[in-house]
């Protein structure tokens, strides 16, 4: 029981917090009226179940969620299934309508495709980017920039990347780019259009500097897990935030993704979850550290849907739990949204997963 309550009454708390004080600071941070800056982070797979276990794991008081002074929840169902997958799940982020379960920013009736948050605020003058854990044509960072039937369709998905002036990637997947079955290398290509490519995951040779867009390939693949040799997300969230604070005088847009929360909550692998979830807690600290300084960004933290049914049960002791999985697919659980920055409070109550969308661009204050 202690464990069931405790996540509840840390979200009773934060909820009645001031949206200009995160707990842990000492001062109130003095937010603009309006932000000029987003970050969207996503927890692939993450509900309040695995916030919780998150907590508990890394410890009651030390967790950036518990810096938030808002939390919502959203309702993730797809236009024609109560349970979602990323791929509708992220396209209700990021063009604010329902889509069937496989569909990449496109809607339905007739596949027709929905312009995406991140392309309508490049193409007026903001600076966009995505830092991920997964390939660039998987589901998620997929759905803010390609319009395609199926996700599985993930050669066309790379060519979608062609078409939008993205400022910067960071993630997997560079095969999609240089070793497709169609012979075309998609990085020429990019380098023609003034970007720099590198391959790793050290940020040196980068253009931090502002200077011109990048791609920076972590894996041929996916890359590893956060327990094997894969640290790159927390140091490059906030290298490319600064980065885009460069890029752009009107503001920036950028998506992060725990992709692997969902891949170890599929697995039931509570060691693998454990550390994703603490690698993405770090990373939300980045962006929250960032957004404190800035006066400027909105922060908010949310997942596209639950993975694994995991419960929180009575371990050996009463200071531990047990991570219990009911399932190896996704289920229907409401997901919590935190908010930090400006206009957090529209951020709380109950909502659509679509409405993450609405309220990104009524703080923005653009129609």
């Amino acid at each position: 029981m202690r464990l069931i309550l405790l996540p509840l009454l840390l979200l009773i708390i934060s909820g009645c917090a001031s949206p200009g004080k995160p707990n842990t600071e000492s001062q109130p941070v003095k937010f603009a009226a309006r932000p000029k800056n987003i970050i969207l982070l996503i927890g692939d797979g993450m509900a309040l179940s695995q916030a919780s276990a998150g907590i508990y794991w890394i410890g009651v008081g030390k967790t950036s969620f518990e810096r938030f002074p808002v939390v919502g929840f959203h309702k993730s169902h797809s236009s024609n299934d109560l349970v979602t997958d990323s791929a509708a799940g992220a396209t209700a982020f990021s063009c604010g309508q329902k889509t069937t379960n496989g569909t990449i920013g496109m809607l339905q009736p007739g596949n027709r495709p929905c312009r995406t948050i991140l392309e309508d605020l490049d193409s007026i003058g903001f600076a966009t980017g995505m830092v991920v854990t997964c390939s660039a044509p998987h589901a998620t960072p997929a759905s803010f920039i390609a319009h395609r039937e199926i996700r599985a369709f993930t050669e066309d998905i790379a060519l979608d990347y062609l078409k939008t002036n993205l400022d910067c990637f960071i993630g997997g997947g560079e095969h999609y780019f240089n070793d497709r079955p169609d012979h075309l290398n998609l990085e020429d290509s990019l380098k023609k259009n003034g970007y720099v490519i590198r391959r790793g995951t050290s940020l040196r040779g980068l253009p931090l500097d502002g200077s011109a867009p990048f791609m920076l390939f972590t894996a041929d693949r996916e890359p590893p897990t956060a327990s094997a040799d894969r640290h790159y997300l927390p140091v490059a969230t906030r290298a490319v935030c600064e980065y885009l604070q460069k890029r752009s005088d009107k503001g920036f847009f950028l998506m992060v993704e725990g992709s692997q929360i969902d891949w170890a909550c599929h697995a039931n692998d509570r060691n693998w979850l454990r550390a994703e979830l603490t690698d993405f807690d770090k990373t939300i600290k980045q962006a929250l550290d960032f957004a404190a300084s800035n006066g400027e960004t909105l922060v908010i933290v949310t997942g596209d849907h639950e993975c694994g049914g995991l419960a929180l049960t009575e371990g050996q002791s009463r200071r531990e739990f047990k991570p219990v999985f009911a399932a190896r697919l996704h289920t229907a659980a409401l997901v919590p949204v935190y908010a930090y920055g400006p206009l957090a409070e529209r951020f709380s109550g109950i909502y659509d997963n679509t409405e993450i969308y609405s309220k990104m661009w009524s703080t923005l204050g653009i129609r």
